[in-house]
């Protein structure tokens, strides 16, 4: 649809748009207020177009690709995001100090921060987002809507806290001044409400430094529809396509697909989708690539959520189906360019899965560590759309890069472009069951069973997916227990070929080999289900491995082993890092550990102690030593990537000891606190040392 300038400036009223800018200007050195994978992808679109980069940095990402592969780099002191990416005065200074000439936001942190908007442009460079008092409109969720009703945009009602009753349940609280999941909580009682608003309100603070929320109804089911949209300094506004992204954990997209299903199967409401999303870039005086967001239901019914002025983190989908490169319009639309009359047409289908370093079975929990290997089989682009059909990879990490405690925890997007949606979610889920992901724990199984699953393959892919299918069985190991001990068999051999390859004399003897039959090889591991003990012998028949009777060796190196199964040869690809050693094969991954033949007595923990599952800091605490606990209980909460984790009392008890105090930072498996239960004894003391 083309607006004339006129008309554009009718449908936004007494708003500023494009004129709040400031004039456009050629760009030749672009700043990115951002880090990891969004700020490698601006990077790499501003270096094909011949632009020069500008990364900033802080102390956490100092050995972070993004920082490495700009032009020039800018250190923010500190490591938390209140300390550096959330510093608007930083980042200005350090576009100044770089010479660039303009700021690209990124997404999160203050993409959409309306007085960073206008210091980028009061400093005299060029902002590449929207005018600031668009980003203020749609930047409060509570005007926003507000806004869009007056717009003639569909809307669910904004509740206020305080007014709220029984009748009036369930409702999501949501942080006004961001998205992301984070400040989100679903309220089905009113005696959860306090509580509920208190960690909403520290949550939105932490990401985003507003603890301002508000309360919508809270519909259990829907759709997540959203349109992209883009719009010039001259009145003409592309919807461009929409998106499905209703696949989602803790209010957190985790798959997103273009086309939508939903929209596919009611075709007319495509029309009305981009006519509600124009009026709501309209209604703002827009300029440059937004998204509107919408809840449907499966009658085709939506009301708005809210418009993120900004560049989405599944905006691959809608450039692998239309062709776009949507950091180049933003780039051109900053410069004073404009659109031409029509979008492009769109082809084919595109999903694209969120590979995150959590755990989906202990309640999303975040991991951290170092990622020694992540390796995506049959990638065809990073960064840009593949030629044809193919995979596309964006990515903040590389291997060796750390998971720290301090971001959001996502690893990387894996697309998958294809003619057909069957034949793109085939592409993606063969790609991440082969990857390679050695080091922190991801999501990786979870996103394989889903896009596998005959619901997800017929299209039914409501807000409810993960709730309805379960995320600890969809986050099931992909190898079954015949392939773990297959793995672990492989795993010995190859660890017994790296001996050999060590030994200092006869090395070229066959490793585990003995010149009279001799008791069994045997190396102990720690599999998914417990402890594995793989038994085996070299005879002059050949290997007799106690697991499976008749396989067959057919090589054995450090790294590689390849054995023949019923005639059936698998090679299994090995690797050790730490005690951890990784098992990669058709058959599945499998992450084992090695057992220590001698483990040390003072690593045994005390009955009742509650660990941290993560690193991060005491933001909370709900009891005091001495009080009796129940089950399920919250004790108290940690805060890691963005986001507020509960600990519960594991039993019925006592909380005899708490060892953290508010604002405790604590690494991965500290001991925060004892539960006693009556059949343990009290062993504390007055001297117990901190964890």
């Amino acid at each position: 649809m083309t607006d004339t300038p006129s008309a554009a400036a009718a449908a936004a009223g007494d708003r500023p748009g494009p004129a709040a800018l400031g004039p456009a200007r050629p760009i030749g050195s672009v700043l990115v207020a951002n880090r990891g994978e969004i700020a490698r992808r601006v990077f790499r679109t501003a270096r094909e177009t011949g632009r020069s980069t500008v990364a900033v940095y802080s102390d956490a990402d100092a050995p972070a690709p993004h920082a490495a592969e700009a032009d020039a780099a800018v250190r923010l002191p500190g490591s938390a995001p209140a300390d550096t990416y959330l510093r608007a005065d930083l980042l200005v200074d350090a576009a100044l100090r770089a010479g660039a000439d303009a700021v690209h936001p990124g997404y999160g942190f203050l993409s959409e921060n309306a007085d960073f908007a206008q210091a980028v442009i009061d400093a005299g460079l060029v902002w590449i987002g929207p005018p600031p008092q668009a980003v203020a409109a749609m930047g409060s969720k509570i005007e926003a809507k507000r806004l869009m009703a007056a717009a003639g945009v569909p809307v669910l009602a904004e509740q206020d806290p305080a007014d709220l009753t029984e009748a009036d349940l369930p409702v999501l609280v949501k942080a006004s001044a961001g998205g992301g999941g984070r400040g989100m909580r679903v309220v089905r009682s009113l005696a959860e409400l306090p509580g509920e608003l208190e960690a909403a309100r520290a949550e939105a603070a932490s990401a985003f430094g507003d603890p301002t929320v508000f309360c919508e109804p809270y519909l259990p089911t829907g759709h997540h529809i959203e349109v992209q949209v883009l719009a010039d300094r001259h009145g003409t506004v592309w919807a461009v396509g929409e998106r499905e992204c209703s696949i989602q954990r803790r209010h957190q997209k985790v798959i997103e697909e273009a086309p939508s299903p939903l929209v596919e199967r009611l075709p007319q409401m495509r029309a009305e989708l981009f006519e509600a999303s124009r009026r709501a870039a309209l209604a703002v005086g827009y300029v440059g690539a937004g998204t509107v967001e919408f809840l449907a239901d499966d009658s085709g019914r939506f009301f708005f959520l809210e418009m993120n002025t900004r560049l989405q983190v599944e905006h691959p989908v809608t450039e692998c189906t239309t062709g776009l490169d949507l950091v180049h319009w933003q780039l051109l639309i900053a410069e004073g360019a404009a659109l031409p009359p029509e979008p492009p047409a769109r082809t084919g289908h595109a999903i694209e899965a969120r590979l995150y370093a959590e755990d989906p079975a202990a309640g999303w929990q975040p991991q951290s560590g170092t990622l020694h290997r992540i390796r995506i089989p049959g990638v065809a682009a990073e960064f840009a759309v593949p030629a044809g059909q193919g995979l596309r990879l964006d990515s903040g990490v590389a291997d060796g890069s750390e998971v720290g405690i301090h971001y959001d925890p996502m690893l990387a997007k894996v697309i998958a472009c294809a003619p057909s949606r069957a034949e793109a979610a085939a592409m993606l889920a063969r790609a991440l069951a082969r990857a390679e992901l050695h080091g922190p724990a991801t999501n990786r199984e979870l996103l394989v069973r889903v896009v596998r699953h005959p619901a997800f393959l017929a299209g039914e892919t409501d807000t409810a997916f993960l709730d309805r299918h379960g995320p600890d069985v969809l986050a099931e190991p992909l190898a079954d227990k015949d392939a773990v001990r297959l793995s672990a068999l492989a795993a010995a051999l190859a660890e017994a070929a790296g001996r050999r390859a060590a030994a200092p004399v006869q090395r070229g003897l066959p490793p585990g080999w003995r010149n009279v039959p001799s008791q069994p090889q045997r190396t102990l591991y720690t599999g998914p289900d417990g402890e594995l003990s793989v038994g085996y012998r070299h005879t002059r028949a050949g290997l007799d491995a106690e697991s499976h009777p008749g396989v067959e060796l057919l090589r054995a190196a450090p790294d590689q082993v390849v054995l023949a199964v019923a005639g059936v040869r698998r090679s299994f690809a090995v690797a050790r890092h730490g005690r951890q050693v990784y098992v990669d094969s058709a058959l599945g991954p499998v992450v084992l550990a090695a057992v220590d033949r001698f483990p040390d007595p003072e690593a045994q923990t005390e009955p009742g102690s509650l660990l941290a599952p993560m690193p991060g800091t005491v933001v909370r605490l709900a009891v005091r030593p001495g009080e009796p606990v129940t089950a399920g209980q919250p004790l108290l909460w940690l805060e890691a990537m963005k986001m507020q984790h509960r600990i519960d009392a594991p039993t019925d008890g006592v909380l005899t000891e708490l060892l953290v105090e508010v604002g405790r930072q604590v690494e991965a498996g500290a001991r925060l606190g004892v539960v006693r239960t009556p059949e343990l004894p009290d062993t504390s003391t007055s001297s117990k040392g901190q964890p």
